[in-house]
């Protein structure tokens, strides 16, 4: 997933922690409803971090350079970990991994079909602009988990270099030919239409989930702070928009 410096600043994202944000997971899974909203949160993070593994393994092959394809592999490597902390995870809470991912294995594979990008330069935007709202989503949520559960969550979100690797390239590119910016420019608006449409069907689908995110299990969340949170995330794309040279 995204970098830290490139997502939603902690203290702009939620409260101090209260109620099942301040428990462990064996005090917060006692709630079966809060149990199921993890499943699902970690079974959707789990698909999500090896979608990006396979993502960036294509990449990979279309890198200009053998430094470019052995960066990408590398980050590849890294998402496969992540993979592999929540899949462990969800064994070690005595669930499946596979039935935890399979609800969100064709929504997920139904957005990377629609966004499937065109050449090398789409693919970095694409990984930059939707692993980073993907990422600034987990981490809105991340705030009102249990305290094992909300450290897992944040690990995964981790540095995999990507983020400035993919700056630092489109940055280079837009400076060689400018008119590059434009064509990039509406293919990270339309991935933000699409990657904030996605989350939300993915939550509106799971009610676990979706009764997490406005009240109910997690406590802070309500309607109108749901808003507030995707205007926070708004706010972030544009602001990583403005790292790569492109306009909002």
């Amino acid at each position: 997933m995204e970098t830290p410096d490139n997502a939603i600043e902690a203290s702009d994202a939620a409260p101090a922690p209260t109620g099942i944000a301040a428990q462990d997971w064996g005090t917060a899974s006692t709630d079966p409803q809060y149990r199921a909203a993890v499943v699902d949160l970690l079974g959707a993070l789990a698909y999500g971090e090896l979608a990006a593994f396979e993502r960036l393994a294509e990449d990979a092959k279309l890198a200009p350079t053998l430094g470019d394809k052995a960066a990408l592999a590398r980050m590849a490597s890294a998402e496969f970990h992540h993979f592999e902390k929540l899949t462990d995870r969800l064994s070690a809470i005595e669930e499946q991994p596979t039935a935890a991912m399979e609800p969100f294995a064709k929504p997920l594979d139904d957005f990377h079909r629609q966004t499937a990008p065109s050449d090398w330069l789409e693919g970095l935007v694409k990984a930059y602009v939707g692993d980073s709202i993907a990422s600034d989503f987990y981490r809105e949520i991340a705030a009102r988990l249990d305290t094992d559960t909300r450290s897992l969550v944040l690990s995964v979100l981790d540095d995999t270099g990507h983020g400035n690797f993919a700056v630092e390239k489109v940055r280079a590119a837009i400076e060689a030919e400018p008119r590059v910016g434009g064509r990039l420019a509406l293919w990270a608006r339309r991935l933000m239409g699409e990657a904030l449409s996605q989350a939300q069907r993915v939550v509106a689908d799971r009610d676990a989930l979706s009764t997490m995110l406005v009240g109910g299990v997690a406590d802070g969340f309500d309607l109108a702070e749901v808003g507030r949170m995707f205007s926070r995330i708004t706010e972030a794309h544009t602001k990583r928009m403005a790292a790569l040279g492109l306009a909002a």
